[in-house]
């Protein structure tokens, strides 16, 4: 009964933790994305159709994190969340496929081989963490990515009414099922410390993405 109680109380722990990872680390706070949610001019268009096509290279193929992970989680309350939140993500991929062919063409601009390296590195990586054996790491990175895509989808929304397509609801999984879904996989201090890898690894994939369409939107010249 002891440890029982030790782990319901380390279970919402670890799931604020992943909550405040988002908020403090996430894509929300990010200089460039603000800017980008209040810029206008000549150049903006060609700065959404960068970070639409960019973003689609890092999350617009299948599978994706959410699918891998699945595909190596066990049967449970776990395996049972990766798939509900596959099947709402898959939504949101689909959207951001259609919001790239609308765009038009990646904005030429100096420095397309180090992007592309980048690019590949940083797939690279979610996909490490997707796949990973440390129990709680993929779970991590999959609830920080379901709670710091808002902000991110705040830009393809921005996009999308820019080029007048229809903006789809996003039904992606709460923060209520977030904090659920920690708390069934929260089972000692080997799991949230794993857990929270896989959030702070991913949420600096999405800073670093941001980080790099600002310098993309610099070396075109772009203000």
């Amino acid at each position: 009964m002891a440890s029982n109680q030790a782990i319901d109380r380390q279970a919402p722990g670890a799931a604020d933790a992943q909550l405040a990872r988002v908020e403090t680390q996430g894509s929300a706070g990010h200089p460039y994305r603000l800017a980008m949610l209040t810029a206008s001019g000549t150049t903006h268009a060609r700065d959404l159709a960068d970070m639409v096509h960019l973003f689609c290279s890092l999350y617009g193929r299948h599978p994706g994190l959410i699918e891998l992970a699945l595909n190596a989680c066990p049967a449970g309350p776990v395996r049972g969340w990766l798939r509900e939140a596959s099947d709402a993500y898959e939504r949101e991929r689909l959207y951001l496929v259609r919001l790239t062919a609308a765009v038009g063409p990646l904005p030429s601009t100096p420095g397309a081989a180090e992007t592309e390296a980048t690019l590949v590195a940083q797939r690279h990586a979610i996909e490490t963490l997707a796949k990973s054996e440390r129990c709680g790491c993929a779970l991590g990175a999959a609830t920080a990515l379901m709670a710091d895509w808002p902000a991110v989808r705040a830009l393809f929304d921005r996009a999308a009414t820019r080029m007048g397509m229809m903006v789809p609801a996003m039904v992606l999984p709460d923060q209520a099922s977030i904090v659920r879904v920690i708390g069934d996989a929260a089972d000692g201090v080997a799991s949230e410390r794993a857990l929270g890898f896989g959030g702070e690894q991913l949420l600096l994939q999405n800073r670093g993405l941001l980080d790099l369409l600002e310098a993309r939107a610099a070396a075109r010249g772009d203000d």
